[in-house]
C-alpha cells in the first residue's frame, strides 16, 4: 500500500492547523495528556484531571517542552458531556461541541483518542466520509471486519493513521533496525499491563520496528487477564509477550536476545513517546508522508486479533495469513 496518501485529503494551507479531539472512554486520559502536550495547559486546572499520571509527568518538563509548532486543538467532545469542558479548560481548548460532526467545517484533521477497536469505525466514519484526516488512538481497531473497512477507506485515498505512543520510545528506538552489535535476534520478550485487546497493541508496536514486516504466527496460551502470548517471525525468531491486568511494576519492559549479545531495556519517558506521536501525525498532516507504511498498521492489528482468535479457540496457533483483508 502506498506510503502516501491522497494529497487533496491533507493540510495544504499554511496556518495552524487546528485539530479536534473526539471521544473519551473510561481509563484513558489522552484527551488530557495529547491536547496539553499540542497546547500547552492551565496546572491548576489540570491538577484536577482523574489521571494523576498526566500532571505528574507534565510537571516534570521545562515550558519550553510543551507545544507543537504549526497545530493547536481547537475543539473538543466527549461522551460525557461535563469531561469535555473538564479537558478544555485543562488543556487550554477554545471550543466544546454538542456532538462531534459538528466540528465539520471548523477544523482541518480529528484526533479519535479512545482505545476501544471495536468502535472506532464507527467513530471514525463521519469523517473519512467528509474528507477529513483522521488519528486513531491504539488499537485501530480489533476484529478483521473491521480491519477490511479501514483498509479500503485507506485504498480509497483516506488520509487515517494510527498508532501506539510506545513506537516513539526513545529507549527503545536505538534498538529499531540497528542491533548488529547483539548478532541475530534469536528470541525477545516484552510485558504490558491491563487487557490485550486495548493495551496488546503497545507491547506490539513497541517491538515490531526490531523485527520490521513478516510475522508468521501468533499463539495466546494465556487467559482474559493473563495473556501469554507466542509470536513467530519469518527471520527465524521467538517473540513472548505477557500482557498481564495488574503487573504494574513491569509497564513496558523489552529483552533482545542474539547470537552475540543481549540487551534489557525499560520505557520510562512517558511524555517523549507522547509528543513524538502527536508530531509525527502533524507531519504526516503538512506533508502527506506517512512515518511508516500503513502496511505496518495492518500487520499489527493482524497480530492483535490473531492473539484475541486464539486465546478464544485453546491456544490455537493462528498463522496471519488466516486473516484476510486485502
Amino acid at each position: 500500500m502506498n506510503e502516501t496518501c491522497n494529497k487533496d485529503s491533507l493540510i495544504i494551507h499554511d496556518k495552524a492547523i487546528r485539530l479536534a479531539v473526539l471521544g473519551m472512554v473510561e481509563g484513558n486520559g489522552h484527551p488530557y495528556s495529547w491536547s496539553a502536550i499540542i497546547n500547552g495547559y492551565d496546572k491548576e486546572e489540570m491538577a484536577k484531571c482523574p489521571y494523576p499520571g498526566i500532571p505528574e509527568y507534565l510537571g516534570l518538563q521545562p515550558e519550553e517542552n510543551l507545544g507543537i509548532p504549526g497545530a493547536v486543538v481547537s475543539h473538543i467532545w466527549t461522551d460525557n458531556p461535563e469531561d469535555a469542558e473538564n479537558v478544555a479548560r485543562a488543556s487550554l481548548i477554545e471550543n466544546v461541541v454538542g456532538k462531534p460532526e459538528d466540528v465539520i467545517g471548523e477544523v482541518d484533521a480529528v484526533i479519535i483518542p479512545t482505545d476501544r477497536g471495536y468502535e472506532h469505525v464507527e467513530r471514525a466514519r463521519p469523517f473519512v466520509e467528509a474528507g477529513f484526516p483522521v488519528f486513531i488512538d491504539k488499537p485501530m481497531v480489533d476484529n478483521a471486519e473491521d480491519l477490511k473497512t479501514m483498509v479500503e477507506w485507506v485504498k480509497a485515498g483516506a488520509a487515517i493513521m494510527s498508532s501506539s505512543a510506545a513506537r516513539f520510545s526513545k529507549e527503545f528506538m536505538p534498538y529499531y533496525k540497528n542491533t548488529y552489535e547483539l548478532g541475530k535476534i534469536r528470541f525477545a520478550t516484552t510485558t504490558m499491563i491491563k487487557k490485550w485487546e486495548t493495551y496488546g497493541i503497545h507491547a506490539l508496536e513497541g517491538i515490531y520496528p526490531v523485527f520490521g514486516p513478516g510475522f508468521a504466527s501468533v499463539r495466546n496460551t494465556g487467559r482474559e487477564d493473563s495473556n501469554i502470548v507466542h509470536l513467530r517471525h519469518s527471520c527465524g525468531a521467538d517473540i513472548v509477550i505477557a500482557v498481564i491486568k495488574d503487573m504494574l511494576g513491569s509497564f513496558n519492559l523489552m529483552q533482545l536476545c542474539g547470537t552475540k549479545g543481549n540487551v534489557f531495556i525499560r520505557k520510562q519517558d512517558t511524555f517523549y513517546s507522547f509528543k513524538e506521536q502527536m508530531a509525527s501525525y502533524i507531519e504526516y498532516l503538512k506533508t502527506g508522508k506517512r512515518p511508516f507504511p500503513f502496511d505496518e498498521t495492518v500487520e499489527l492489528m493482524k497480530l492483535l486479533i490473531a492473539g484475541i482468535i486464539s486465546r478464544n479457540e485453546g491456544g490455537r496457533e493462528v498463522m496471519l495469513e488466516e486473516i484476510e483483508v486485502y
